[in-house]
């Protein structure tokens, strides 16, 4: 491993050994996953978390690691938007796209409002509203990326929110299904209600299928509209701390690379230019380099940072779930879908 780092040019000899490291933590978290059933975000964030002092400040790792978190995390979601057609979100339902975003824009609301109320910063609010209200640690990785990094706490509540999301998500999968039986909805409307609310795609896949083939469809598809609006949030978000002063990013690019990216790519999707294996390859290396960088995010987060984040923050990104999940079932009772 030295005698390759040593051929290599200067910027990526000392990269490699941190990156490296992220992915010796991805693919053990992958293993872990694959083998009894966690999810494969949180294993990558809770293994990082016990090689903390890989990321310590003058370490041979510490470059590779910090790169790891920043630059493959916006890659992996500008590869996302492959995954996303324009006549995907065009042949839905009006009912059910007027229900998969105003739950979006009401969730994002509701986490500005009770970080308000409960004494927490705004960017930490639109962290976690956006995370519940799109496709949790994605968006939650995504949204972070733009936000500003005035705050010292920044990292330690990604880091948090993601963890949160997750663990609220896997429950969800579980809870959600016998909800939805106890409400008697169809399998479309358990689709609808699934793909509106839990936060991960894995989740809303495994919720869905695990009622019906119709009902996992539906579900994917719903939450392939939530995926469809990062972009926009995630450029809205950009304009907003890119104008502000105080954000420290005057004068800046206001839409970052990666969004354009995100958004370049949903036409191409859309135009059928990719051939579906390969579109299924650099889906597949999206995946990659999400598990990698959330791995590197956890090698940033000591535990001792994270118990600092407080009752406040859960108690928020527990009442957007809950929020999110009775706005769904309400529009889909009322709309009849």
């Amino acid at each position: 491993m030295r005698q390759l780092a040593a051929t290599m040019p200067g910027s990526l000899r000392i990269l490699f050994p941190g990156v490296v490291s992220s992915i010796t933590v991805a693919l053990a978290a992958r293993f872990i996953s694959e083998h009894y059933g966690a999810p494969v975000m949180l294993m990558a964030l809770l293994l990082g978390m016990a090689f903390t002092f890989l990321a310590e400040a003058g370490s041979t790792t510490a470059p590779g690691i910090e790169f790891a978190s920043k630059k493959l995390l916006r890659f992996g979601v500008a590869l996302l938007g492959l995954g996303i057609t324009v006549q995907q979100i065009a042949s839905a339902g009006i009912e059910v796209v007027l229900v998969t975003f105003a739950g979006v824009g009401l969730t994002i609301a509701g986490g500005v409002v009770l970080a308000r109320i409960l004494g927490r910063p705004l960017p930490f609010g639109l962290l976690a509203g956006g995370a519940v209200a799109i496709c949790g640690a994605s968006a939650a990785l995504a949204i972070s990326s733009v936000l500003p990094r005035s705050d010292a706490n920044h990292e330690r509540d990604t880091i948090f929110t993601v963890i949160a999301v997750t663990a609220l998500s896997t429950l969800a999968m579980i809870l959600y299904p016998m909800i939805g039986a106890a409400l008697g909805l169809s399998d479309h409307a358990m689709g609808v209600f699934f793909g509106a609310t839990i936060h991960d795609v894995a989740q809303v896949v495994g919720a869905g299928y695990s009622v019906s083939e119709e009902a996992g469809a539906t579900a994917t598809f719903v939450k392939l509209l939530r995926v469809a609006l990062l972009v926009p949030i995630v450029v809205a978000l950009s304009v907003m701390f890119g104008r502000n002063p105080a954000a420290g990013q005057a004068g800046s690019l206001p839409i970052p690379f990666f969004v354009i990216g995100f958004a370049a790519l949903v036409l191409i999707g859309s135009a059928n230019l990719v051939p579906p294996d390969v579109t299924a390859m650099l889906l597949e290396l999206s995946r990659w380099c999400l598990i990698t960088a959330i791995a590197a995010l956890g090698m940033k987060t000591s535990l001792k940072k994270l118990g600092e984040v407080g009752g406040s923050a859960i108690a928020i990104v527990c009442g957007l779930t809950v929020l999110l999940a009775g706005f769904a079932l309400g529009a889909i009772h009322l709309l009849k879908i």
